[in-house]
């Protein structure tokens, strides 16, 4: 049922057709007169990129873990979740070509990968568009808050979005979800009895990774924007933009979701060049 009403939702014939977040923002003229469609279809090269995009962030961390390189199996590891967010994120907006049982092994691989339930994400971030800052807006919650407080919310963030998820799932997503959630419970038991050094390092910094995602994926793009005339933030910068792996055209994303990560670069250049206004609400 998620599935579905979120399929329906996203493939509205116009971005205005997403309800609530931005709604007088969507229905300007300039906005709607945007090109957007041809910026939807993936190019076998580009998904086969975006499929194993996380890949070498993991194994970088695990062989630098393994030779005692100082600093790179934090910032590999990092890196990975980033990298995993991106590509667990665009298989929450089916944008990635899958069909969709290849959408949902990708989320339950990462799931594993990333220390929670992907599946549960995929229901409160979809909520999240439906009633962005609202009050069913479980993971825009944290935009509310300060800084500090969005940091020290830590944990409780993630697991504030699998009862909710919970709460909203299908019967079939809360069999997913609990599949994943007994995966990310049996990784933290291996890792709190030390059955190998390898695990008990990537379950403590996606512990951590985690404790900061309402943070970083949320305050930093949310916090004190006109929510019908602004909606997010974004970041023009290209040097920062690439370090972020392109997570922060949240505005283009917003107006635009069904629109793969990998072409909202794109999509920035035509939103600047249709409301360059909007760009001056930058993430950092």
């Amino acid at each position: 049922m998620v599935w579905r009403l979120s399929q329906i939702v996203e493939d509205a014939a116009e971005p205005a057709d997403i309800r609530n977040m931005g709604h007088a923002l969507r229905q300007s003229a300039r906005i709607r007169a945007i090109a957007w469609r041809d910026l939807t279809a993936l190019r076998p090269v580009e998904q086969l990129k975006e499929l194993l995009l996380p890949l070498p962030f993991l194994l970088t961390a695990r062989v630098a873990f393994a030779f005692d390189v100082p600093l790179l199996p934090w910032l590999a590891s990092a890196y990975f979740f980033l990298a995993g967010l991106r590509l667990v994120h665009d298989a929450f907006h089916d944008n990635l070509a899958l069909s969709r049982p290849a959408g949902r092994v990708v989320l339950l691989a990462l799931s594993g990968a990333m220390l929670g339930s992907m599946h549960a994400v995929r229901i409160t971030h979809l909520q999240h568009h439906r009633d962005c800052l609202g009050p069913d807006d479980v993971e825009g919650q944290t935009a509310r808050r300060s800084a500090w407080r969005a940091i020290g919310a830590g944990l409780a963030f993630p697991f504030r979005l699998h009862r909710a998820a919970w709460r909203r799932a299908s019967l079939v997503d809360r069999r997913y979800i609990a599949g994943e959630l007994l995966i990310t419970a049996a990784l933290l038991v291996a890792a709190a009895t030390h059955v190998s050094s390898q695990v008990t390092h990537h379950v403590l910094l996606m512990a951590i990774a985690q404790g900061l995602t309402g943070f970083f994926a949320v305050w930093t793009v949310h916090h004190d924007v006109d929510e019908e005339r602004q909606v997010a933030r974004t970041l023009r910068h290209r040097l920062k933009s690439a370090l972020a792996l392109g997570m922060f055209f949240h505005l283009e994303h917003h107006l635009f979701p069904r629109v793969p990560t990998c072409h909202l670069p794109v999509l920035a250049e035509r939103l600047d060049a249709a409301a360059p206004e909007l760009s001056k609400a930058t993430v950092y």
